[in-house]
């Protein structure tokens, strides 16, 4: 095709989830409490970890990025969502608010990656390591590991989201998505993708597989040293510190992989949107959740705080 020819777009039309319309407002509200329980449930982990002194551990300051990361994933892709169905799945974004969604998505899943590999290796320092945790993961190799990982996200995103800017889009303007997610926007443009492509492989091969493998090492060596220890209640009580961690990584990875790894010939689309949700909404949701549920520290601090509030209630009455 001749430049001449090639007609540029500048607005994308979004399908997102083509609903009845007599549903579409029980779909609306279902995702509007959806993204209520994402931030309440994250912004409390932030600040119980912040407040209680007895949640100031290495843990729990990476839980509370965790929360963080999982708080700008669903503002970056929800509040589009509802408007979406508001206006009746009728949803046009620009192409650089496209790239924006794109970007602040990436760097949300991919500080996730490093974060709960971080998480898999305190876990393993504990388990493994209990002599040498507090020498090794100190307050400054915290803070140190934090602010690169978060650095490390926004510079790796920034490297392609910045080459796909530069591309020329010529359409059709349509996505049959409810976000702009890396392949489709790629399939809109009719520049030359492959530095995007390859850049793109880079990233997802320094930031999602190495820290993949990283964690997999981590948890043979916890489950080697859980098996030596001589009582069942000991070894119940050791797993019970990083099952938690362990099902936030299955339920992220395990969707991630099925999404990107395997051949999107082979899935509906339908499929393939379903199983973004559990990404995109679903895991930031259940993270704060299955965090809650499973651990006893967590549950302790909020029940000294719903007692304290107790006896401040009837102590004014």
């Amino acid at each position: 095709m001749s430049e001449e020819n090639k007609t540029m777009i500048t607005v994308i039309h979004l399908l997102g989830f083509r609903t009845p319309p007599n549903t579409t407002f029980l779909i609306f509200v279902l995702f509007l409490l959806l993204y209520c329980l994402t931030l309440c449930g994250n912004l409390l982990i932030i600040t119980l970890v912040s407040y209680s002194k007895s949640l100031h551990s290495p843990m729990y300051f990476f839980l509370s990025q965790l929360a963080l990361a999982d708080i700008l994933l669903a503002t970056d892709i929800l509040p589009n969502m509802l408007h979406a169905f508001l206006v009746e799945n009728i949803t046009f974004i620009s192409i650089s608010n496209c790239i924006t969604q794109l970007y602040f998505f990436a760097v949300s899943e991919t500080s996730e990656c490093l974060l709960l590999t971080l998480m898999s290796y305190d876990r393993y320092l504990a388990i493994c390591k209990p002599l040498h945790y507090t020498m090794l993961m100190n307050h400054q190799f915290c803070w140190i590991t934090i602010i690169t990982s978060w650095s490390l996200s926004f510079l790796a995103v920034l490297t392609y989201t910045l080459d796909i800017s530069k591309l020329q889009f010529c359409g059709p303007n349509i996505i049959d998505h409810f976000f702009c997610d890396l392949d489709p926007i790629l399939q809109l443009s009719c520049s030359n993708t492959i530095l995007v492509q390859l850049l793109v492989t880079l990233s997802t091969l320094l930031f999602g597989f190495i820290p993949f493998f990283v964690i997999i090492i981590s948890y043979v060596h916890i489950i080697i040293t859980i098996f030596k220890i001589p009582s069942i209640s000991g070894r119940q009580k050791v797993f019970s510190t990083c099952s938690s961690h362990l099902t936030v990584v299955s339920i992220f990875y395990s969707s991630l992989i099925f999404v990107y790894l395997i051949p999107s010939r082979g899935q509906s689309l339908n499929i393939t949107k379903f199983l973004a949700l559990l990404y995109t909404v679903v895991t930031p949701m259940l993270n704060p959740i299955i965090y809650s549920l499973r651990n006893k520290d967590l549950k302790n601090v909020v029940k000294r705080i719903i007692n304290n509030l107790l006896e401040l209630h009837f102590h004014n009455h």
